[in-house]
């Protein structure tokens, strides 16, 4: 009888000890990295393109001209979270960005006019993070098509 209880408790040991001494395994990066962090920076598109649609097919995107325009655009991203993009025509806007990743792999911003506070600006936009990395971004501005969705594409490079 005292050998099952010592064989019993030595057992009951190993159960609790064997997974306390196993090796902590980290969960794997998502799509658009750990933090908000690696959206910081300047970046420029280096390309626009169609998931579902065919080019010329939506005419404004970001309320400002069409995505064709936005081709070269350059978009500084600051750590605070507020930032600019200027297209190659001059045109620049100020925005307030953020990413989210609670429900899926989102950069969202809103943009700023003179005066505005961005904890008051209600609309802004929204784009899936297709790819992030040290180099290189591509979003992803959804367009509904009855029940389907098709996608305006941002192809980013960064410059700085």
């Amino acid at each position: 009888m005292k050998k099952l209880l010592q064989t019993s408790a030595l057992f009951i040991v190993l159960i609790f000890a064997v997974p306390a001494c196993t090796t902590v395994k980290k969960l794997p990066a998502t799509v658009a990295g750990a933090s908000r962090a690696r959206f910081v920076g300047t970046w420029a598109v280096a390309k626009v393109s169609y998931e579902g649609l065919l080019p010329g097919s939506v005419q404004t995107v970001f309320d400002q001209g069409a995505p064709e325009d936005f081709n070269g655009s350059t978009w500084n991203l600051t750590n605070s979270g507020n930032g600019t993009y200027v297209l190659t025509n001059g045109a620049s806007q100020t925005i307030f960005w953020s990413y989210d990743n609670s429900n899926g792999q989102v950069f969202q911003f809103k943009k700023l006019y003179k005066g505005d506070a961005a904890r008051k600006v209600q609309e802004g936009y929204q784009l899936q993070v297709a790819s992030i990395d040290d180099n290189s971004m591509i979003l992803k501005s959804p367009v509904s098509l009855g029940d389907k969705t098709a996608y305006v594409v941002y192809s980013f490079n960064k410059v700085k």
